[in-house]
């Protein structure tokens, strides 16, 4: 386990990246709203585009070290009940760790896309249980449970494109994992899942954004942060 702080990565991966984010971001951090968006849209268009020089076998390999990382953790061995997400595209690959998770006994829930950009959430039961979805996405068949249903989870994994040391948490602009994540409880340890180079000194951060307590790299493992 490590302390927060830059991630190691930047160094070869990222360096770049987190310079910028470090001078302009500290500026903005008493700007206008709208200075705060254009910030996090430009940085999410630098984020994706650095993803999508990812080779394929390295997001392959750095999704066993995401999945063992995150099932070693006493948290995620203890909880009973386990908030999830089924990633696509150049997210870090979760599907191993999600059926990981359900076979160890874990009672997993996954996100529904409402139409108001908001997150319902329904049981995984299983690869089988997957179907397509809207924008690319794959949900589960069962009924869903209510937006409220996170609330209930023992530990929560959520999607993001970095994370600073303070734990604020930059996704894709959608929202629906910040609604999410206004219902869980202070004390239930909530992990992001990364790519090297996306644990950042600090993030432009609106109002309605939730601080994630952990954030797991591959080179890095799980790095406790200081919300």
């Amino acid at each position: 386990m490590h302390e927060a702080g830059p991630d190691a990565g930047n160094a070869a991966a990222g360096g770049s990246l987190a310079a910028g984010a470090g001078g302009s971001l500290a500026a903005g951090a008493g700007g206008s709203l709208a200075r705060v968006r254009a910030e996090k849209a430009a940085l999410r268009r630098e984020l994706l585009r650095a993803r999508g020089r990812i080779p394929a076998d390295r997001r392959a390999a750095a999704a066993r070290l995401l999945r063992e990382e995150v099932l070693s953790l006493p948290e995620a061995q203890m909880a009973g009940t386990v908030a999830a997400y089924y990633s696509v595209g150049t997210e870090p690959d979760t599907r191993g760790l999600v059926y990981a998770l359900w076979k160890h006994g874990a009672y997993v829930i996954l996100p529904l896309l409402r139409a108001d950009g908001d997150l319902d959430w329904a049981s995984y039961e299983g690869p089988g249980s997957m179907a397509e979805a809207p924008r690319g996405l794959l949900e589960p068949r069962e009924p869903p449970r209510g937006p409220g249903a996170v609330a209930r989870a023992d530990f929560v994994i959520v999607p993001a494109l970095a994370v600073d040391g303070r734990g604020m948490r930059l996704g894709r602009g959608g929202g629906g994992f910040d609604r999410a994540l206004a219902r869980v409880g202070p004390n239930v340890p909530v992990v992001a899942l990364l790519h090297d180079g996306e644990l950042l000194d600090r993030l432009p951060a609106e109002p309605h954004d939730r601080p994630v307590r952990m954030a797991a790299l591959p080179s890095r493992g799980v790095v406790r942060l200081r919300p």
